[in-house]
């Protein structure tokens, strides 16, 4: 038995239109679809507008009058303004996501005949990029004065030379999407740019669950936010974004703020909840730090993930709610997995779509964007301007470059909102960021105020009294603990590895040995002739 053809297409509420008897008198490319005597059609898609639902049903019944052998069936798809190109085509591509092909037992033409121009474009981009698994049919009306009312069709193939202006169109919505979850920030780490337009990728054409990694402070939260509000811009969720960070959950609690809860369910359940999962119907849950729930909160998630219900605590009764999950993590979910801490199945459900955003010690030639975005954001947090002079900036950005930023972006948010607060008539000078730095040295070495973070009798042994005054406090602590790793290490191998453990997680390659050599030899040092 062959395939069924299949053939999809928008009422036209123009050419498709007809009052009483009159309309068999005209040509209507959706009723001449099923009048191809060298085309037959086991089915007709019909999409139609809300507002056009009369006019779907008459057509309904009039393609069953010239073609009783063929199945209609009307799909309602709602846009408001048939000429808005990002309304359209999201309306559309739901649609096409959302509908069950079956390619290999069916074949599909796209009829791009009727609708705006707008559509027609839309429903071509689609069935190019393949969420429309057919060829394009283009019908055409007959000569005029002619009786014949039912015209001709032809499959069009697809010639892209022909559409590359909208090509650069759609790319450079791409280009705006990607710049929007970069908040603006430009950013010359090649990585990183490539990690943003994956997401950007993936986030507008699924509704599975996305899992951000990461280092504590990374953005993971904040670009979880802004991957949701770019899906809303793209009509593609209605409902609200709505986080909770796992870690603040434990027991009862955990399940009644997670999947609501009836009253008088667990000691303390005064009234009723309903739960972040229904609160999040339409629209996107983030849960941060995910690792952190107990097994049973696992299981329940799974559930309600997979089958989109759910049972409250304490409730017989089960609901529903669609969401798209977001979760984010600093842990290493695989290593819980064998832990026997996390459950396997649910990573294999949140692991389809996994990105890791790297830290801000692995991006220094992003920290002068990052800090120019750090300050605007204080001067509206502080209320007034804040800028730095040339030199203050040239100290910082010469200091941040090779900081260990262990809270990542916390720390440079952290330490411009100090030094704005600080700064006279908020314009930030080199004594208000040697200040800061002198602090920052001292959190990260974990020296106390009144302590001596310069000591290091290694530092000295390798470069002498004399070199070793003349070094930053910062360039000091750091040396003397990579001069600690050393000493205990039999080969510069060893060491690096035990140096860059961390961002050898976050590397495709990596050579940790020529990392510490090059390290060492910015002064004047090598591995093998460091004293013992």
């Amino acid at each position: 038995m062959g395939k069924r053809t299949v053939a999809l297409g928008l009422v036209g509420s123009t050419l498709d239109a007809g009052r009483a008897g009159k309309r068999w008198k005209r040509w209507r490319p959706s009723v001449a679809l099923a009048m191809q005597t060298d085309l037959p059609l086991d089915r007709v898609e019909l999409i139609h507008q809300p507002f056009n639902v009369d006019l779907a049903e008459q057509l309904l019944a009039d393609i069953g009058e010239v073609s009783p052998d063929t199945e209609v069936r009307l799909h309602e798809v709602d846009f408001e303004d048939a000429w808005d190109f990002e309304e359209v085509y999201g309306a559309l591509h739901d649609f096409a996501r959302g509908y069950r092909f079956a390619p290999s037992r069916e074949d599909y033409l796209v009829h791009i005949t009727t609708g705006t121009h707008v559509a027609q474009i839309c429903l071509f981009l689609l069935t190019e990029a393949r969420y429309f698994p057919g060829r394009l049919l283009q019908t055409s009306p007959p000569p005029r004065r002619s009786d014949d009312t039912a015209g001709t069709a032809r499959v069009i193939d697809l010639d892209l030379s022909r559409y590359d202006h909208l090509a650069r169109r759609f790319a450079q919505e791409a280009l705006e999407g990607q710049d929007y979850l970069r908040q603006g920030i430009a950013t010359a780490n090649a990585a990183f740019n490539a990690l943003i337009e994956r997401i950007e990728r993936v986030a507008i054409r699924t509704r599975d669950p996305i899992l951000f990694m990461g280092p504590t402070g990374a953005g993971k939260s904040r670009l979880a936010e802004r991957v949701y509000e770019l899906k809303r811009r793209r009509g593609q969720v209605e409902g609200p974004f709505v986080a909770v960070n796992c870690a603040t959950l434990r027991g009862d609690l955990a399940m009644g703020t997670l999947f609501g809860h009836r009253k008088g369910a667990f000691t303390g359940a005064a009234t009723a909840r309903a739960g972040l999962l229904k609160a999040a119907h339409g629209g996107v849950l983030f849960l941060d730090e995910v690792g952190e729930l107990g097994l049973d909160e696992q299981a329940m998630l799974l559930r309600a993930v997979e089958l989109k219900r759910f049972f409250p605590v304490g409730s017989d009764e089960e609901v529903q709610s669609d969401f798209q999950l977001f979760c984010g993590t600093n842990r290493d979910l695989r290593g819980a997995v064998r832990e026997r801490t996390f459950r396997e199945d649910l990573l294999a459900r949140i692991d389809l779509w996994a990105f890791e955003l790297p830290g801000l010690a692995e991006r220094p030639e992003d920290l002068e964007p990052n800090l120019e975005f750090e300050l605007d954001r204080a001067s509206d947090r502080l209320g007034q301007r804040i800028s730095m002079n040339r030199e203050a900036r040239k100290r910082f950005l010469a200091f941040g470059e090779d900081a260990p930023w262990r809270a990542n972006f916390r720390d440079l948010e952290a330490c411009v909102v100090r030094m704005g607060t600080l700064a006279p008539g908020g314009r930030i000078d080199t004594a208000t960021v040697r200040e800061e730095i002198e602090r920052l040295e001292r959190a990260w070495s974990g020296a106390t105020p009144g302590g001596d973070p310069s000591r290091g009798a290694r530092v000295v042994a390798a470069l002498g009294a004399e070199a070793a005054s003349q070094l930053d406090r910062f360039d000091r602590v750091q040396l003397e603990d990579v001069l600690s790793v050393c000493a205990r290490c039999h080969t510069v191998s060893e060491a690096g590895r035990e140096l860059f453990s961390e961002s050898r997680k976050r590397k495709s390659s990596t050579n940790d040995a020529d990392r510490l050599r090059k390290y060492l030899a910015r002064f004047g040092l090598s591995f093998a002739d460091l004293p013992e």
